[in-house]
């Protein structure tokens, strides 16, 4: 199996480096760069090496901003992602013929060689406790992310950006006729 290894030139390893020393993140956002891959894993080549070896991983941001947006809707109490001009936005795209739903709406990720840092901006249904809740969805999203990824999420940061309201009848999502 291959190892969570990667080869760095100079200014990579200057630009992971922290002023103590930790392993940081280079400054690559999903929004800068969605096409940019980060290395999982640096295979070996050569036919005397194992087939599973051979060859290189190398991960997207934008998958794991779908990864990050999936665990975290899946937490009891999250309404929704994004602030309410994303969500709008979003579901007048998600109308148009051939349009998708975005499940990276109101998520954020930054990728390094094997780390990863998120952010999410999360509506949140009323009555339920948010730090609780807050915890609930780091865990999910920590877990999903490094799971299917093999990449350390470094952080996830909640921004609660909304509460949807027991008496608030249409959601930026339905539509008007059923």
């Amino acid at each position: 199996m291959a190892t969570k290894t990667a080869s760095h030139s100079a200014a990579d390893s200057a630009q992971d480096q922290t002023a103590a020393g930790d392993e940081r993140l280079p400054r690559q956002t999903a929004a800068a760069g969605r096409d940019a891959n980060t290395t999982v894993s640096e295979g070996t080549s050569g036919t005397q090496e194992p087939a599973a070896t051979r060859g290189r991983t190398s991960i997207a941001g934008g998958v794991v901003e779908k990864i990050a947006g999936m665990a975290a809707r899946e937490v009891p109490g999250v309404h929704a992602l994004g602030g309410t001009l994303s969500r709008t936005l979003g579901a007048v795209r998600d109308r148009v013929p051939g349009g998708r739903t975005q499940v990276s709406r109101g998520v954020k990720v930054e990728v390094g060689q094997r780390q990863t840092a998120i952010e999410l901006d999360v509506m949140v249904e009323y009555g339920v406790p948010i730090s609780d809740l807050a915890r609930e969805v780091r865990e999910n999203v920590i877990s999903a992310v490094e799971r299917m990824t093999g990449l350390e999420v470094i952080e996830v940061n909640v921004s609660i950006v909304d509460v949807r309201l027991p008496d608030e009848e249409l959601e930026d999502d339905e539509p008007r006729v059923q």
